[in-house]
């Protein structure tokens, strides 16, 4: 498989800055306004549909020291002092979220992210788990899920999870080219990743899934390749490519990095072409922009069932309707609302031992944000969506993008091309009526 061609004029014009649309609508639209009364009363809304199933996320933000390409929130605790008082929190979150969802308890999906969950020894992982079985019921099928790092996760750690009931793992690799390593100071090796993968197999975790990010600081095509093919022959179930975000206006410590050996354009575009090559020969089905899985992986049979799903955790085969998310700058979105926790260990602690939900900003979704929200998730997980016969505006500025052959309009069918599936995101943005407002202040990634 190989990258359609890319005239450099149009590769231009659509190398522009813009959201990910993990989200709609996207973070910087939320008001500042929103607090923990709103989040409250869309919890309680959220009651009013007991038999309906939650996803939970938990967000465990401590690592040991920084990566300099990081775009997650992340607290440096090098003696576990402050992870030891986010565990005396944390269940303070859990029970005030519950007494407001009534009997609506049952979830299907959980997920630990970070940060680094594996920061946490094999008792701190129990007790947590422990203390959301005691407000919830994890359904008997849930998918529980973690992300790790092979370079401080024990077997024992992993063994602990898996008695636990999580039986998909998601390994931070990145790339393991040592200069590119080096560049990002993440130095991770191949037989670590490999170790680990061969314990999860052992523990009996049904799958795995390897994290890489291109766009990073000394990639080039040959080694990167390099990186791709020593991942397929770990054998992971699945795998995320990401397009790396730099947003040092958002993540000061990315200025750190070699800024002037970051692939960019089409050198950029180019490996992500490469990463489709490589695992289109070793048996990997496309899934979403940035995706990978086996034939026989749940994320490939809910894309070849129209059930894939697409939230702040990436692309999902268990679609939950509604999410609570528990620890610092964790997103809920659950009641029609987004609401967001205080980012800072120490103030989202502080409130809760006052008594309060730690929500500092949010969003309350429209009828007409709903629909958008709808539009744009469909793009993203299926390339296609239905035009509505009122986006008149919309059909206007997508003809110039049917003209370019990103996208073919058929009456109400708008379906991208392989070039377009390359510009899901500039095709999504077409649809963002909030756009406008966010760039006035948002650090977006760029699409390219």
């Amino acid at each position: 498989m190989s990258l359609p061609a890319i005239p450099d004029e149009l590769l231009r014009r659509l190398d522009v800055a813009g959201p990910r649309y993990t989200s709609y609508p996207t973070a910087p639209v939320w008001s500042d306004d929103f607090g923990p009364e709103e989040y409250a009363r869309a919890l309680e809304r959220a009651a009013g549909s007991p038999a309906q199933p939650l996803s939970i996320y938990v967000h465990v933000p401590f690592c040991r020291k920084m990566c300099s390409y990081c775009g997650c929130n992340v607290v440096i605790d090098r003696t576990g002092a402050r992870a030891a008082r986010y565990l005396e929190a944390l269940p303070l979150e859990i029970d005030r979220v519950a007494s407001h969802l009534g009997t609506r308890r049952s979830v299907s999906r959980l997920h630990l992210g970070g940060g680094t969950p594996t920061y946490l020894d094999e008792a701190q992982l129990a007790r947590m788990i422990g203390a959301l079985a005691a407000a919830f019921r994890l359904l008997p099928d849930a998918e529980l899920s973690v992300e790790i790092d092979p370079k401080v996760t024990r077997p024992s750690q992993l063994a602990t999870l898996r008695a636990l009931g999580f039986r998909r793992l998601s390994l931070g690799v990145q790339d393991l080219d040592p200069r590119v390593q080096e560049a990002v100071g993440r130095v991770q090796t191949v037989e670590e990743t490999e170790a680990a993968i061969a314990d999860a197999r052992r523990l009996g975790f049904a799958s795995v899934n390897v994290d890489l990010i291109y766009g990073l600081p000394r990639q080039t095509r040959e080694s990167w390749r390099r990186t791709l093919e020593a991942v397929v022959r770990l054998g992971p179930d699945r795998v995320a490519t990401f397009a790396f975000a730099y947003v040092p206006s958002a993540k000061p410590h990315q200025r750190r990095l070699p800024i002037a050996e970051l692939p960019v354009g089409r050198a950029r575009l180019e490996l992500l072409g490469v990463a489709q090559e490589v695992f289109a020969r070793a048996g990997y089905r496309a899934i979403g922009i940035d995706h990978f899985a086996l034939p026989d992986d749940e994320l490939a049979r809910a894309a070849d069932r129209g059930t894939l799903g697409r939230d702040f955790q990436g692309y999902t085969a268990y679609p939950a309707g509604e999410t609570v998310a528990f620890g610092p700058s964790a997103i809920s979105d659950v009641g029609g609302v987004y609401a967001q926790n205080d980012r800072h260990p120490d103030r989202w602690e502080r409130a809760l031992r006052d008594g309060r939900l730690p929500t500092v900003r949010g969003h309350r979704l429209t009828d007409e944000d709903a629909r958008r929200r709808a539009l744009i998730g469909s793009l993203m997980c299926r390339f296609a969506t239905a035009l509505p016969p009122d986006l008149a505006d919309e059909r206007e500025a997508l003809l110039p993008m049917a003209r370019d052959g990103l996208l073919t309009l058929d009456g109400a069918a708008l379906t991208l091309t392989p070039l377009g599936r390359l510009f899901a995101r500039n095709v999504a943005m077409v649809f963002d009526a909030h756009l406008a407002r966010e760039a006035r202040d948002a650090a977006w990634s760029r699409t390219v």
